[in-house]
């Protein structure tokens, strides 16, 4: 390495202060671009998995992030307690709560179906009391890493809602209406169903398709520890 490589090097150490790939502690603090509206849906793997990602990412930068999720009640398949939800609660700053009934909808499981709709409505009650709570807070400052997420946060993921509102347990015109309605810099992340969600792609910032080209399912693999739940 030339002398004028080893100073520039040195220089940008100095820039940095550190290592620039050394973790640093996660301290409280605001996005400055956040606001959109994402959309994640399709018949293929990763929806709630890229959702969950970029949660990760954002509380790794301290930001507030909570995570609601429809449907996922837990079912015989998979234990109740998911591997996210350990990793969510060890992580500062994201947090989560499911309005999901015990069950899959229409899965001839026992469950009944009124019982699912009930609970899906439910959530989106509560998805409403997040998303004005984050209209009355101050968004452009930060939130303690242990603040309730009823007093704001930067980032809300509703999972699977799209799946709820496809399926006619929640109304979609109440799910668009949830999002023209958000606050101007709450990031509003919106997951699931194997139909195209019209009723909101049209007002969201990023829509992206999740498309199946194979699925272990086909080959009687059942959801698996670690990758599923």
């Amino acid at each position: 390495m030339s002398d004028d490589a080893t100073a520039d090097g040195e220089r940008a150490d100095d820039e940095h202060g550190d290592d620039p790939l050394e973790p640093r502690a996660i301290e409280p603090a605001a996005p400055e671009e956040f606001g959109l509206v994402q959309v994640w849906w399709g018949d293929g793997k990763g929806k709630t998995t890229a959702a969950m990602g970029m949660g990760m990412r954002a509380a790794g930068h301290g930001y507030r992030v909570h995570m609601l999720q429809f449907m996922k009640g837990g079912t015989s398949t998979v234990e109740d307690v998911r591997g996210e939800y350990n990793a969510i609660d060890a992580l500062p700053g994201f947090t989560y709560e499911n309005s999901g009934h015990y069950g899959w909808h229409r899965f001839h499981d026992g469950t009944d179906d009124d019982e699912h709709a009930a609970r899906a409505k439910g959530g989106l009650e509560r998805a409403r009391e997040l998303v004005e709570a984050a209209g009355d807070a101050d968004l452009s400052t930060p939130f303690a890493a242990d603040a309730p997420a009823d007093e704001g946060v930067h980032m809300l993921i509703l999972d699977e809602v799209l799946y709820a509102a496809n399926r006619g347990l929640v109304n979609p015109d109440d799910v668009r209406d949830l999002a023209e309605s958000r606050p101007a810099d709450l990031e509003l992340v919106l997951t699931g169903g194997h139909d195209r969600p019209d009723y909101v792609a049209d007002v969201a910032d990023l829509v992206s398709h999740v498309g199946k080209e194979a699925h272990p399912i086909e080959t009687g693999h059942r959801a698996r520890k670690g990758t599923e739940y």
